[in-house]
């Protein structure tokens, strides 16, 4: 039987000494869509999409609108209805490189679904082609409650720089919660979540991140496609203002014992080496009120 896993997942789970445990965990992927999932699917107020430019660079960007904006019309086929923020390259992305990932989550019941395929554009509409799909689980997801305000989610104000600003500093370094996109030819687009207690991911300097990584589905979907083409994009939500920053770069995986054990609960660590940076005020019309931290975050 063909693996579902690629060579550089393969290497991964192997170093890590799961491989036997992702053989069984990967009985979850399946090529259509789980069974009920469609009322999820229906419920949902945003969705993080991972795409790709003309150079095969991989970019998470974040859409939101009313429940129903997202569809799944079959088994195999989603629809997603939104507009991306101003600037945002994503439907250009797609209408040249059709590969896409997609990540539904609700943060308030810690549910999540993992969507693999290809795309095409109809009149503004995001149609999805299922290459593969699967539930995952809760862990490490904070829990929120979204809500639509009343009044408009104010004027947006996008900057661009290089590097991250002192203010953009402190914000990744208290945040507990951020996504990121990656990306193997063979698998096409991953989009992930990661999560934890503020202060997991640790700044290094206004260019260069690092975060731990905890035990997960064993599977290392991120983890396997950065071995192998480091190029990821992150995206942070401002879940009290609906602000965004993306960051792209290169990332890496560090082994080093002495390194990883700086992080409580890591199994290893990713550092992220910052090329560019898109800080977005207003880019979500959503906010959110917290409610409580995952049980399993690491202490």
């Amino acid at each position: 039987m063909k693996s579902k896993f690629h060579s550089g997942e393969i290497a991964v789970q192997t170093r890590a000494g799961v491989r036997d445990i992702a053989q069984r965990v990967s009985m979850v992927i399946s090529p259509i869509l789980p069974p009920n999932i469609e009322y999820f699917l229906e419920i949902q107020r945003m969705v993080v999409i991972g795409s790709l430019d003309s150079n095969n660079r991989v970019q998470a960007s974040v859409l939101a609108g009313n429940p129903g904006f997202i569809q799944a019309l079959d088994k195999t086929t989603i629809r997603i209805d939104a507009v991306p923020v101003h600037g945002d390259s994503l439907i250009d992305n797609l209408k040249k490189k059709n590969e896409i990932g997609i990540l539904a989550i609700e943060l308030a019941t810690r549910h999540r679904l993992k969507v693999k395929g290809k795309a095409r554009i109809r009149n503004g509409v995001i149609y999805v082609t299922l290459k593969r799909a699967y539930i995952q689980c809760p862990k490490y997801i904070q829990a929120r409650e979204a809500s639509t305000p009343t009044e408009s989610p104010g004027k947006q104000d996008i900057q661009h720089s290089e590097n991250l600003s002192n203010d953009l500093q402190k914000f990744i370094a208290a945040s507990d919660t951020f996504f990121i996109a990656s990306y193997h030819k063979e698998s096409g687009v991953d989009v992930s979540h990661r999560g934890g207690d503020p202060g997991f991911v640790k700044v290094l300097n206004q260019n260069k991140i690092v975060f731990p990584d905890y035990v997960g589905n064993s599977m290392f979907n991120t983890l396997g496609n950065i071995s192998v083409n480091p190029g990821a994009s992150l995206l942070f939500i401002d879940f009290e203002n609906g602000g965004t920053v993306q960051l792209t770069g290169e990332a890496k995986i560090i082994w080093d014992d002495d390194r990883v054990a700086e992080f409580a609960g890591a199994g290893r660590l990713v550092e992220f080496e910052i090329c560019g940076v898109v800080h977005t005020r207003g880019a979500v019309p959503l906010k959110w009120q917290f409610l409580d931290y995952s049980p399993f975050n690491p202490a």
